[in-house]
């Protein structure tokens, strides 16, 4: 060991720097397509796809069919070029009629980084293609440019180095050991034969096995922990805290309610209205979904998850045609209330103002959603315990004061004066 670290010292310098060296390379030839894989994502796959026809055309070749100072003038701003009279621009115009937005932001260093990377992705098709049919090493080999070629030689550069640093350590370890024990040999003492030997332990527990108190208070202790447990046990049944079904869609809360700010009742327009909150519809997700279909995830292509809802409603993205063989997304109901519970969402909602996070949690965080309150009657009483009630501009409450003031002056009150009329009195 110690004659491998000593080899490994001498030839580690030269190889860390021609690895630099080597990193550095491939990083500068990737620099351009990372950064025009990024700013195309960020701006371009509303409408475009590389290989495919979505809102625009396919981008797949543009390189080619246009000059590329023509291309850079297009996508940095494409309406001053079309009220232009630019011939190409007026020849466009018609076959698509979504109009190109301008980006008036971009740079043209920025735009030339977007036709870098879809000509890698162009290439990578290519290659891909080319591979078709061929298996283990062959394909690997064919399949292997780009971004991917960078990210392997940058993980081999990351594991030698890793390798270097384990066993330059490894050796400085038993050198500082093979010191520690060279100084303190004289400090180890001699085991005599025999010594430690035929202890008598099984006599040992036999004695501690006849101490009645110490069996009481073993006995005692067990007791109250399988008490303490079955009470805490049968205590919790029918309450399903931290309750996350598998959903047949991957919905992400914390994506919708989260980052992209969507108000919870643009989906759930029952939690304002009605005793249920429900579920949305299909078509509710299509109003967004018609025309964002792709992800960062998975490289600006559709979204396995989105394509769920396209086979739900038979609906051809690339047609944007709904079909006849439609079916329900069957979600998985996760806030369970005993039938013998009464909870109307509009009622707290509306009239009380209580948020949707006071019951459900931080829902906007949640990638999953998962049952975060208990829904026990305890829980309930706690919480209108604590919550004030603000009577002032409330109709209900105002109805009840009228009604005392009747009753007062002593007349007649009827069951419809207090609310008696609404429905959900006898039907819910």
């Amino acid at each position: 060991m110690r004659h491998i670290s000593l080899v490994f010292e001498r030839v580690a310098k030269p190889i860390s720097v021609a690895l630099v060296l080597l990193f550095a390379v491939s990083s500068l030839q990737a620099q351009d397509a990372k950064e025009g894989e990024t700013i195309f994502k960020a701006n371009c796959t509303s409408c475009h796809k590389i290989a495919t026809k979505f809102i625009g055309p396919a981008l797949t070749k543009v390189y080619e069919h246009r000059e590329e100072e023509w291309l850079v003038k297009w996508i940095h701003n494409a309406p001053a070029m079309i009220a232009a009279g630019d011939p190409i621009a007026l020849e466009l115009e018609p076959q698509f009629p979504g109009a190109m937005s301008a980006f008036p932001q971009l740079q043209e260093g920025q735009i030339k980084s977007i036709l870098a990377y879809i000509k890698a992705e162009d290439e990578k098709a290519a290659a891909a293609d080319a591979a078709g049919g061929a298996t283990g090493a062959a394909g690997g080999s064919a399949g292997a440019s780009g971004d991917a070629s960078n990210f392997m030689i940058i993980g081999l550069v990351a594991v030698i180095l890793l390798a270097f640093a384990v066993i330059l350590v490894l050796n400085k370890v038993i050198r500082t050991l093979e010191r520690v024990i060279a100084s303190n040999q004289t400090l180890i003492p001699e085991v005599a034969e025999g010594e430690g030997q035929g202890k008598d332990y099984l006599g040992k527990l036999k004695k501690l096995a006849k101490n009645k108190k110490l069996v009481f208070f073993a006995v005692l202790l067990v007791a109250v922990f399988l008490g303490s447990a079955g009470w805490k046990t049968l205590w919790n049944v029918g309450v399903h805290e931290g309750y996350k079904p598998v959903q047949p869609i991957k919905f992400s809360h914390q994506l919708h309610a989260g980052v992209n700010q969507i108000d919870c009742q643009y989906c759930h327009g029952g939690a304002y209205k009605s005793k249920n909150a429900s579920i949305p519809s299909a078509n509710v997700c299509m109003n967004c979904h018609t025309a964002i279909t792709a992800s960062d995830k998975y490289d600006g292509e559709l979204s396995p998850e989105i394509a769920k809802i396209y086979r739900a409603l038979d609906y051809n993205p690339e047609t944007m045609e709904y079909g006849t063989n439609q079916r329900p997304i069957e979600w998985v109901r996760i806030h369970n209330l005993p039938d013998f519970a009464y909870f109307n969402h509009s009622q707290h909602v509306v009239v009380a103002g209580v948020e949707c996070q006071t019951c459900h949690g931080p829902i906007e965080t949640m990638a999953e959603v998962y049952q975060y309150s208990p829904l026990t009657m305890k829980w309930c009483i706690d919480c209108h315990k604590e919550t004030e009630v603000n009577h002032e501009g409330n109709a209900y409450y105002d109805q009840l004061i009228a009604a005392h003031e009747q009753l007062k002056k002593g007349e007649k009150v009827t069951a419809a004066m207090l609310g008696g009329l609404e429905c959900g009195k006898c039907h819910y």
